[in-house]
């Protein structure tokens, strides 16, 4: 089983360089009602349905190293009014996200798309200085059991999702959480008690199939 934090120190020395971080491409995306994306390298986690794994699990790879004011200058340069950083985990290199946070404007809204795992109270009081923060928190699961087979880390971080929850309402840090609904039923859903909870669809790539069947995670019948 992964431990999320041990692989982050690992991946902290591929894709962090004091402020610098490494990223794949810039673009502009449809999500949100149109928006600006980065999309950066290096995950802690590796679940079995994620679209960018080819890249995202493989940072020495890909990409290369952008300065805080490079990333915000390419994602300004779309004229969106929301930006976001995508792909792999954002929160991997603290101090140049908290950078490039702060060189948004405050009338575009940033949000930060997480698994939240790396989300203690200090890094989140860091985050409650942005107005124009909105966090978006990517639920692995319905309870333990299903976070490891989707992950393939273990359970106990799930629990840390959850926490890093009621931290973000805390500070009132505007937030969502959302799902992959598609793997789970309305009733396991709805046992995790969360309300406006965003419901995600499944990509089914070729390779992404594969590797749910590998894990034994089968789309159940609704």
């Amino acid at each position: 089983m992964i431990d999320p934090e041990e692989l982050t120190e690992k991946v902290k020395k591929i894709v962090c360089q004091d402020t610098q971080r490494k990223y794949y491409r810039f673009r502009a995306t449809k999500f949100y009602g149109g928006c600006a994306t980065a999309d950066c390298l290096g995950c802690n986690l590796r679940c079995a349905y994620c679209w960018a794994q080819k890249k995202v699990w493989k940072p020495k790879d890909y990409g290369s190293f952008y300065q805080p004011t490079e990333v915000s200058e390419n994602l300004l340069k779309f004229n969106q009014l929301v930006v976001r950083i995508s792909g792999g985990e954002p929160t991997i290199c603290r101090n140049h996200l908290i950078e490039v946070i702060k060189l948004i404007p405050k009338n575009i809204l940033f949000i930060l798309e997480t698994n939240g795992i790396l989300l203690n109270e200090d890094y989140i009081k860091l985050l409650s200085n942005f107005e124009n923060l909105f966090v978006r928190v990517s639920l692995k699961g319905v309870d333990q059991k299903s976070f490891e087979k989707i992950t393939g880390a273990k359970g106990i971080f799930f629990e840390k999702q959850l926490g890093t929850l009621q931290l973000l309402n805390k500070y009132h840090i505007k937030n969502r959480a959302a799902i992959l609904a598609d793997l789970f039923t309305e009733q396991e859903i709805q046992k995790l008690n969360i309300s406006n909870l965003e419901y995600e669809a499944l990509i089914n790539y070729p390779f992404v199939s594969k590797a749910l069947k590998k894990r034994g995670i089968s789309i159940p019948n609704k």
